[in-house]
């Protein structure tokens, strides 16, 4: 990166985290948590602004339709948090949200979020999922490096996320530039 595009991807990163901010802010409105200025927000309300986020982010194939399933995989961590998402619009597809228990359930799934708690599966999910249009999300240590494409880290009150671009891009989709750029680590 050369020192003339650190501006753009500063101003992009801010943007983003408004963005993120701002959706994670109305969901808690939504879902009745009047939230208080400076107050922080629930840890998954935060994450389920990162998942619509990513959903907007990467370029879908045609193939997809006009839904997008968004499925959790095993014990939902998200409650209504989630649910806040059900018909809101990327691109021009609807969002649609579902809990679903069993791998084979997973194909018919646009993204799938894999939550630290189904961890030991990670691999089987993956291998399950190969070569289908479908943006895998987790929230374990090392999953983009395991194949997941994009990997939500909590830190210190922080959330950021890994990209695995190769992954992505073997699944016939592309994850935009702006969301790679903020990403803390890219693999290949």
């Amino acid at each position: 990166m050369t020192h003339s595009d650190q501006p753009a991807v500063a101003f992009a990163g801010v943007r983003l985290r408004r963005w993120v901010c701002g959706l994670a802010t109305t969901l808690a409105f939504v879902n009745g948590a009047a939230v208080a200025w400076g107050q922080e927000l629930a840890e998954y309300q935060i994450k389920a602004g990162f998942l619509y986020n990513f959903a907007v982010l990467t370029n879908w194939p045609a193939e997809v339709g006009g839904s997008l399933n968004l499925c959790v995989y095993g014990r939902d961590p998200f409650g209504p948090a989630l649910d806040a998402l059900k018909g809101k619009t990327v691109g021009l597809r609807t969002l649609v949200v579902q809990r679903r228990s069993g791998s084979e359930s997973l194909k018919s799934c646009q993204m799938v979020f894999i939550p630290l708690s189904e961890a030991a599966h990670i691999q089987h999910q993956i291998a399950a999922l190969q070569g289908l249009p479908i943006l895998t999300v987790a929230e374990s240590p090392e999953a983009a490096r395991l194949g997941v494409m994009l990997n939500l880290r909590f830190s210190g009150e922080r959330i950021s996320f890994e990209a695995n671009q190769g992954a992505a891009r073997r699944a016939g989709l592309t994850l935009s530039s702006k969301m790679l750029r903020l990403a803390t680590e890219v693999v290949p």
